[in-house]
């Protein structure tokens, strides 16, 4: 009986596997000696095709988050991986500058030998897109959504400045003494624009190495291309006639059919009341249109067709394509940048497979194709003077409050050795509000630590949607 058993028995295998042959990964695991259970859930078996054995880019190509190093003069270093700066920090060789983007700077001299890093910026009304790329990876990555209430704020402190005014009947007039002062002037909501630009460009350029920037200014111009010296009306005559008009309209309608919403299809410059009733060629009267929606439109107005909101979205000015005419050249001027033009951006993105973002724009601009892509940030803007107007009884606001709370929301601080968000102020600045995901407490100022205020640029984690899934894990498909 005991022969029997024995013969029974397998013989045991050899499961010895080559340190050089990446064909033969498998999904063995020391759960599989288990005698309890016949299958080992979660387990994944990787790919066995010839594909394997090609070179793959450094680090990997999953997403690998960069801690941003400072020497110890304040000059950027290149990169490294948390666990490198973990050892630093536990070492005591460096110190944390700031949480985000996480950052430290070492408590050493260290050689200063960087690569050569590129970033692109691709500069807009409502967001930016940034990327800092190298030959091998994406360092930062990441859109800014700015403000765009400035021109609201602007008015309203207008007025509030003229009510003050009038009060002091004793003093001279000063309405002709804010006159420009020579050189080029802006509105003071597209000189914050300009700035906005600028500090961005400064934010990154002070915890990276950036040896160069490249700016998206415009759509490329084929007539200056042909002949540098066109100019006026000859604009108007060409075999690309129209095509800025195109352009302008494409960027109106989010690059969709004005009617029935779709994308990525041929779309075709449509009349909304047609010329053969009177309608114009100007812009207030032109629409973006498939070529389906266009001929069951035929001789109907946008009304009669069933949809009024395009005659409405047509009238709307486009302030994005307004502000980038307005301060491109001055953009590049102030920064010492290199230009880029949209057409190239756009050829180059399409040719990699890389979904449409400000963010990939960047990722693109930058000389981006297929590095490993990083992280994506979210930057916000947030507003560091909280001397708002007081409101009185009756809903009035007669008066800014004089005294500066030295905390607001937005600012992250430390309570019970855990981090939490300021998410409101009240006492007159004495109690905070604060929050750590559904948590929300009621403190006194005296017991919390400030970490981190919430001013400027604010640097968070997040995905866009508007990404395909191998770029935001990392992989350009």
């Amino acid at each position: 009986m005991s022969n029997i058993k024995n013969k029974q028995k397998l013989e045991r295998r050899n499961t010895y596997t080559p340190t050089d042959a990446p064909q033969v990964w498998g999904n063995c695991d020391s759960s599989l000696n288990r005698e309890e259970t016949l299958s080992v859930p979660n387990l994944k078996t990787l790919s066995n095709n010839p594909d394997v054995d090609l070179p793959q880019p450094a680090g990997g190509l999953k997403a690998v988050m960069q801690v941003f190093i400072l020497n110890m003069d304040g000059k950027p270093l290149m990169p490294c991986k948390p666990a490198k700066a973990k050892h630093l920090l536990k070492e005591h060789k460096a110190k944390i500058v700031q949480h985000s983007p996480f950052t430290i700077q070492l408590l050493w001299q260290c050689e200063s030998d960087t690569q050569d890093v590129i970033l692109g910026i691709d500069s807009g009304y409502k967001h930016i897109g940034f990327s800092a790329v190298t030959a091998q990876r994406e360092l930062l990555f990441g859109e800014v959504t700015a403000r765009i209430d400035m021109p609201k704020l602007n008015i309203e402190k207008s007025m509030y400045r003229g009510k003050r005014r009038n009060k002091l009947w004793y003093r001279k007039p000063r309405f002709l003494n804010r006159g420009r002062k020579g050189g080029e002037w802006f509105a003071p909501s597209i000189n914050h624009k300009l700035e906005t630009h600028i500090r961005l460009i400064e934010k990154i350029k002070s915890i990276i190495p950036v040896s160069r920037v490249v700016i998206e200014v415009a759509s490329f111009d084929t007539h200056k291309m042909k002949n540098p010296e066109i100019s006026g009306v000859e604009y108007q005559h060409g075999e690309l006639m129209g095509y800025k008009i195109r352009e302008y309209l494409l960027e109106k309608f989010q690059r969709k059919c004005a009617y029935c919403g779709k994308e990525n299809v041929p779309l075709e410059i449509e009349h909304i009341t047609p010329k053969s009733r009177g309608g114009s060629n100007t812009v207030d009267n032109l629409a973006i249109a498939c070529h389906s929606c266009n001929q069951k439109k035929n001789n109907l107005t946008a009304e009669e067709f069933g949809h009024p909101e395009v005659r409405n979205e047509a009238s709307n000015t486009l302030k994005d394509s307004a502000f980038m005419n307005t301060v491109r050249w001055k953009l590049k001027e102030l920064t010492g940048a290199d230009y880029s033009f949209g057409y190239m951006t756009k050829k180059n993105r399409i040719l990699y497979g890389i979904d449409k973002s400000h963010a990939n724009d960047a990722f693109v601009i930058a000389g981006g194709n297929k590095q490993v892509r990083s992280p994506v940030y979210g930057v916000s803007q947030r507003r560091r003077n909280n001397r708002t107007p007081q409101l009185n009884r009756k809903g009035f606001r007669p008066s800014i409050r004089r005294k500066r709370y030295s905390m607001q929301p937005g600012d992250i601080v430390e309570y019970n050795n855990s981090i939490w968000n300021v998410s409101g102020v009240h006492n007159y600045g004495k109690r905070v509000v604060i929050r750590d995901g559904d948590k929300k407490m009621d403190v006194n100022i005296k017991k919390v630590k400030m970490v981190r205020y919430g001013k400027g640029l604010q640097f968070k984690f997040r995905f866009l949607p508007t990404l395909m899934d191998g770029v935001s894990s990392g992989v350009v498909r």
